[in-house]
């Protein structure tokens, strides 16, 4: 265990040559690194506050947890996989489900706290199976649609929040997008908190800002924690975020593998272990649900050092932090004008993740098989279907989630059975072209993942 704890100083620990990084096992000096872990924290901000803020859950709670996850995964995962967990976007929809009708954050709590526990035996199942078996049966164009469906499932959401206030809305978004093109490296990277900042500050400009529970908070205590209530029907709404959080955490490994060189595919089983372990906990306290988080990505291409050391100074910040109640009340205190004009861009965002998902597996959508599957799901996920089973509500990415792997297997299955779609999927590439021609109504494979 002490082992864990030593990192090597990288050359002189002040500077990097050309081409030179901090491999995880190493370390610059310490100020130094102290203050790539608060960039992290700064890099995660915009994104991990607007989770609990959306989802009535306290900010400083959700702090704490990521704090916590952060700390866990990279002790389960041996000090040698960099990552920082930030609240998952996958959770708002079920938590405004559950909101929305009445039941209250600790039911949500509830549905939080199971979806950690399946995502850790998902974890333990690939750690001792592998991972191929998670390839087989979310192929890209399943993957794409599920991510894609969390976001645009929450559009009416962002236009109820927009036409609260339509000018600060507006100023915000203007302010997003604008940050991002007018500056380089890590500062456009945090255009989404910049964003947040400016039009914030035009909200107080506006009157729109009540400031009386931040005059009322102290400075220094614990977060607010809650016990889950079981309630056994939303499960239907929840559940079906582990597929994104699968999704996110192999996205997440495959991209550290990328920026390092190192092979990471042993990693796999416990990234999902240590996430889901995290969410659970955080469900258990009160918390959102965590995820690896792409913004820390950008630090690390940024800075071009992937020490775990500054992932640890980074729960040590967010714990810090998250002790303080006066800086919760004002991540709360953002009004619901703000919120629209950043989710606008946000919820897109997620949606055009699941888009490319599909455009960078070369999903092939003048197939049937996938464009049928792809079509529907996006139809029942953007209206938002829902159906009652006894008391069990599902909602539209429950049923889209649900629907998805059943269309594109049970499809598959039958085009195979009548031969429409060849039983040998898998297609030999000689210098990027098809060895033998495509069936009309072949699936993509699994080759391209």
């Amino acid at each position: 265990m002490a082992g864990m704890f030593h990192w090597k100083l990288h050359g002189n620990g002040k500077t990097l040559g050309p081409g030179e990084v901090v491999e995880p096992n190493e370390r610059l000096t310490w100020p130094r690194t102290i203050e790539i872990g608060a960039q992290h924290v700064v890099a995660m901000f915009g994104a991990t506050f607007l989770v609990p803020i959306l989802t009535h859950f306290d900010p400083s709670t959700t702090l704490f947890f990521t704090a916590f996850s952060t700390a866990l995964f990279l002790l389960i995962n041996k000090n040698i996989l960099p990552s920082y967990l930030g609240s998952s976007f996958g959770f708002i929809a079920p938590i405004t489900a559950v909101y929305s009708a009445g039941k209250g954050i600790a039911v949500a709590s509830f549905g939080i706290l199971c979806t950690g526990v399946l995502l850790a035996l998902i974890g333990v199942a690939v750690q001792y199976a592998g991972a191929i078996w998670i390839d087989r049966i979310m192929p890209p164009v399943v993957n794409g649609a599920i991510v894609a469906i969390i976001g645009f499932n929450l559009a009416p959401t962002v236009w109820t929040n927009f036409q609260t206030a339509p000018d600060t809305a507006l100023v915000t978004l203007l302010a997003v997008v604008l940050v991002a093109v007018l500056f380089k490296g890590l500062l456009g990277r945090l255009n989404i908190l910049i964003g947040v900042l400016i039009g914030y500050a035009y909200a107080c400009f506006r009157g729109q800002v009540d400031f009386a529970a931040i005059s009322d908070a102290a400075w220094i205590g614990f977060p607010k924690f809650h016990l889950p209530q079981v309630d056994f029907s939303v499960l239907p709404m929840f559940l079906p975020v582990v597929l994104v959080l699968i999704a996110e955490n192999v996205g997440h490994v495959k991209s550290v593998a990328a920026m390092t060189g190192h092979d990471y595919d042993n990693q796999i089983g416990t990234a999902l272990i240590a996430d889901g372990l995290g969410t659970t906990v955080a469900g258990f306290g009160g918390g959102s649900g965590t995820t690896t988080y792409g913004e820390n990505i950008g630090v690390m291409a940024a800075t071009k050092v992937y020490s775990t050391a500054a992932y640890w100074c980074a729960a040590a910040f967010a714990l810090i932090l998250s002790l303080c109640p006066k800086f919760g009340e004002v991540i709360n205190s953002i009004p619901a004008g703000v919120l629209g004009g950043v989710t606008t861009l946000l919820y897109g965002m997620i949606g055009m993740i699941g888009v490319q998902i599909w455009v960078d597996n070369k999903v092939d959508f003048s197939k049937p098989l996938n464009i049928m599957t792809a079509a529907i799901v996006m139809i029942i996920g953007i209206a938002n279907f829902q159906f009652a089973l006894s008391d069990v509500q599902f909602n539209g990415i429950a049923i889209g989630s649900i629907a998805v792997l059943v269309l594109y297997h049970g499809l598959k299955a039958i085009g195979r059975a009548t031969g429409a779609i060849p039983k040998t999927s898998s297609v030999v590439r000689d210098q990027g072209k098809p060895s033998e021609p495509l069936h009309p109504i072949q699936e993509d494979g699994d080759q391209n993942r």
